[in-house]
């Protein structure tokens, strides 16, 4: 017989099936007014033209009220491959010692093509006709263009690519509404196009939690109350 004091100790506690403590964040800033958007022209990325004097101005106040509040201290900085998504982050990164942003073209605006790109929109009306944003996301916008769905696509593979190389970390992001309106509609669990519309304003927050147990919270949205006068630092 095997004396009692040889036996090993049986664990018989539950199983531990609690997530790890790790939560992953990413702040969506969209870009400050950009040139573009001033003058009403379809800006991709081949005549982006960068943030017009406004703009700057926004996301100056941005920056002033990341300082104060100490929020994006130790953060990733992070930036879409457009010229207005990386001035956007390097005022940011200027105002709060992150420096300049990693550039990812993956957190890229929707491409309107060679074809589009640059037009001013009456032109493009002119050419083509209204877009239709509520139509098939399977169909170009732009002619030669992106289209919706994969636009969604290009953005949800490039969180979940972000988020497993900075685990537990927090990034800030130039990019720009459309990339917005893909994540928040990722996040929600809502089809890429279509039953509600979101209006993103420059140069403001949107905050979405990767969970460990691959599930999204969404923090806020559109936040921009350093825009409103009186509250910016």
């Amino acid at each position: 017989m095997t004396d009692d004091d040889d036996l090993e100790p049986v664990d018989d506690s539950p199983p531990n099936t609690d997530p790890p403590e790790a939560l992953t964040s990413l702040v969506l800033i969209r870009h400050g007014e950009s040139v573009a958007n001033a003058n009403r022209l379809v800006g991709g990325p081949r005549s982006c033209r960068g943030l017009s004097g406004a703009g700057r101005e926004q996301v100056e106040a941005l920056g002033r009220r990341l300082k104060a509040t100490g929020e994006a201290a130790g953060a990733v900085l992070m930036s879409s491959h457009f010229r207005r998504a990386i001035e956007t982050a390097s005022i940011v990164g200027a105002a709060t010692g992150l420096g300049e942003p990693i550039v990812d073209e993956g957190f890229g605006e929707l491409d309107p093509g060679e074809e589009c790109d640059g037009l001013s929109f009456d032109e493009f009306v002119r050419r083509y006709g209204r877009p239709e944003w509520p139509g098939d996301p399977t169909q170009a916008v732009f002619p030669g263009g992106e289209t919706i769905a994969e636009l969604s696509a290009r953005v949800v593979e490039t969180l979940h690519r972000v988020v497993a190389n900075h685990p537990g970390r927090v990034i800030f992001v130039g990019t720009h509404g459309g990339v917005v309106d893909a994540a928040v509609r990722h996040a929600v669990g809502a089809p890429v196009a279509g039953g509600f519309d979101l209006w993103t304003s420059n140069a403001s927050l949107t905050g979405l939690t990767y969970m460990p147990w691959d599930h999204w919270r969404v923090d806020r949205y559109n936040d921009s109350a350093h825009l409103i006068e009186g509250m910016a630092p």
